[in-house]
């Protein structure tokens, strides 16, 4: 019992070990496949984390994230049009528009609440979606190509193994911080207004200004996802704005443990791999993924990561009964 415990715990870890061994695997069974499918997996791993801080620890339900997505696959896309290929001059563009794009719509959203907050944020997605389409020199509705890989000191990502590479070292370094992000005061702030606001306000505490900062925390690590997204697949779409992407990434972090560390990162494997398994033996995966997600939500409320806790719980209970001396 003790050892199913201990290896209960150290789950986070060995999960994100699994998940860099993806490319040697590639390359042992011959199937490129799995590292554009792993990095997809990171991507979307990197974007949920960000969402997680808004919706698990914050309490802000977005349906708008999408749009810091494709805020991101532009900052690469429209620089590339015009002959820049510097990672440094995409990353710039990227966390200055999400700053600036989630500040002014933050702070818009959150005068709202409830349905309120949700619609709000929906808008602004489309808002940027329309934006993008109106825009014929850059492909409209049609996307524009990402022909030169962000550049940063000779190392370009032009490849799905630089691409995976790279999530990963992300996704690594954003998991460690929103593990200390949820211990700190401005964690604990966050986590008790989605509890209880009131009283969060009534000892002086202006948990507005902590949700917005927290929106915006938020939207730059969707915006790096884009741009990951944009150098994986040599394209940048309006469609990575639209309010299904949103959905999606909700689920995710739904399915994988709201609140928790690790869970957007199982939500972001569990939901993406599902959903390859379903298309490979029926092309009406959607309905039978529907029923999945609907099970979980009805049986499941504290995600996958939640019954991970309450198994190695269970186990850590019994620890000390077996252990005693008779």
């Amino acid at each position: 019992m003790k050892t199913v415990h201990r290896y209960l715990s150290w789950l986070p870890a060995l999960l994100l070990l699994a998940l860099v061994s993806v490319p040697a695997l590639s390359v042992a069974i011959d199937d490129n496949f799995l590292v554009a499918f792993g990095a997809r997996v990171l991507i979307y791993a990197i974007a949920a984390c960000a969402l997680n801080i808004a919706l698990g620890f914050g309490g802000m339900v977005s349906l708008g994230h999408a749009l810091f997505i494709g805020v991101g696959m532009y900052s690469v896309a429209l620089p590339v049009h015009y002959g820049i290929d510097s990672g440094w001059v995409h990353l710039a563009l990227c966390v200055v528009a999400c700053i600036v794009i989630g500040s002014i719509t933050g702070l818009i959203s959150l005068r709202t609440s409830g349905i309120a907050f949700i619609m709000i944020t929906l808008a602004f997605a489309q808002m940027g979606y329309f934006v993008i389409v109106s825009l014929k020199q850059y492909g409209g509705d049609d996307g524009l190509g990402v022909t030169q890989a962000s550049n940063f000191f000779g190392v370009a990502l032009s490849s799905p193994e630089a691409v995976f590479y790279c999530a990963w070292g992300l996704l690594l370094a954003l998991t460690y911080w929103v593990m200390r992000l949820r211990k700190s005061p401005f964690g604990m702030v966050l986590r008790g207004g989605r509890q209880n606001a009131r009283r969060i306000n009534s000892v002086g505490l202006p948990l507005q200004r902590y949700q917005l900062t927290a929106y915006v925390l938020s939207a730059i690590p969707c915006g790096i996802a884009g741009m990951l997204l944009a150098n994986l697949n040599a394209y940048a779409s309006p469609s990575s704005m639209s309010w299904i992407v949103s959905g999606d990434l909700i689920v995710m972090v739904v399915m994988g443990g709201m609140g928790t560390v690790v869970g957007p990162v199982i939500g972001a494997l569990a939901f993406i791999g599902l959903e390859e398994v379903f298309k490979a033996y029926t092309e009406h995966w959607m309905a039978v993924f529907g029923i999945v997600i609907l099970l979980m939500a009805m049986f499941g409320k504290r995600g996958i990561a939640g019954w991970l806790k309450a198994v190695s719980d269970r186990f850590a209970s019994k620890v000390p009964a077996e252990e005693a001396p008779r």
